[in-house]
């Protein structure tokens, strides 16, 4: 079981195990918002298993945007969806391919099916006649939540602004 984690201040944080959060707990950091699921057995105490908790300190967090992208990064940015034909993508493609100058840039990368990546292989988007589902750009500010916020357990769902964290959680 994995455990929401808000910042003093409400926003998501982290996921952690549920030992995680009870330790937290225990030790006054941070108290429970709710609960789910067996509690945790310990020799010297019974626990309530904590789905979600809130840190009693605001922690601050530098979140900076990548140098470069990386196959995970654009693979959750298109929601693992080819851009070309809306099928669950597993590999990435650079929409300018690379023998044509294409640089590996997230406004250049993005997540595609096998099929059409062997179709497209070094030509260009208006030679194929194809069009993009989306526009490629840089990942927004909720790209750097938890990856687990993309399809967040019903007990947390109370807890989240749903409005900060895109398509991936209206789709939740």
């Amino acid at each position: 079981m994995r455990t929401l984690v808000l910042n003093a201040g409400y926003e998501p944080l982290s996921v952690v195990s549920s030992r995680r959060a009870a330790l937290l707990v225990m030790r006054g950091k941070a108290s429970v918002l709710a609960e789910e699921g067996a509690p945790i057995v310990s020799p010297s105490a019974l626990i309530p298993r904590p789905a979600v908790i809130l840190l009693h300190r605001y922690v601050r967090v530098a979140r900076h945007r990548p140098s470069s992208p990386s196959r995970r990064g654009v693979l959750r940015r298109d929601h693992r969806l080819c851009v070309y034909c809306s099928r669950p993508a597993g590999t990435v493609d650079h929409v300018v391919p690379r023998a044509r100058g294409g640089q590996s840039s997230w406004e250049n990368l993005v997540a595609c099916c096998s099929p059409c990546n062997v179709k497209k292989g070094d030509k260009t988007l208006d030679q194929l006649g194809w069009k993009l589902t989306t526009t490629p750009a840089a990942p927004t500010q909720h790209m750097w939540l938890p990856q687990e916020l993309d399809a967040p357990y019903e007990s947390w769902r109370p807890f989240l602004d749903h409005t900060a964290f895109g398509a991936g959680a209206a789709a939740a």
